[in-house]
């Protein structure tokens, strides 16, 4: 288990980070002497210990990862799906019990958050191109998860986001993104 400070990674979205905390850098051992996977879960905002973490994040594999002269390291992560820690041992390096959790059909929700993203991206051309590099598949949903990803909202928001299903998720980014749209029209 990875905890991530001020970060939240979505499924289908990459995050590159650097790791320095003892427990953190024994969690990417874990991770790669089983499968090259951990659950990416982002830090309680009060975080006062590694274990003041989210309880729903995502499952990530360990795409690159690169040895600095500091000890520390800096990691690729590519989100695969959303899960629970139904149990968590440890003190600085954690090691859980992870339920996947099914997304959710969106339905015709992804539409609607779609058509948002395409107002704002249209505004936003370099994020647009930025999102374009990014975009590891062609489901409607991994626009909206890049989205939620790399849009310009707290990390709290990002977890609220992470924790829903997709018809939920893709409303609430829906909103979210006109909201942001004429916030920025009106300033």
């Amino acid at each position: 288990m990875l905890p991530l400070r001020d970060l939240c990674l979505f499924p289908e979205a990459s995050l590159a980070v650097v790791v320095a905390a003892p427990g953190a850098l024994r969690a990417l051992e874990m991770a790669r002497r089983t499968g090259g996977r951990l659950l990416a879960v982002a830090q309680r905002e009060s975080a006062a210990s590694p274990r003041d973490v989210h309880e729903v994040g995502t499952v990530a594999r360990l795409s690159e990862e690169t040895a600095m002269a500091n000890g520390e390291r800096r990691v690729e992560l590519d989100g695969e799906r959303r899960g629970r820690a139904v149990s968590v041992l440890g003190m600085e390096a954690l090691v859980a019990e992870v339920a996947l959790l099914d997304e959710g059909d969106p339905g015709d929700d992804w539409g609607s958050a779609v058509e948002a993203l395409a107002r704002y991206l249209h505004a936003h051309a370099e994020l647009r191109s930025f999102l374009d590099q990014q975009r590891r598949s062609t489901e409607p949903m991994s626009w909206v998860n890049l989205a939620c990803q790399h849009l310009p909202i707290t990390a709290t928001a990002r977890q609220k986001l992470l924790e829903s299903g997709a018809p939920e998720r893709c409303v609430k980014i829906s909103r979210g993104l006109d909201a942001l749209l004429r916030k920025e029209q009106g300033a």
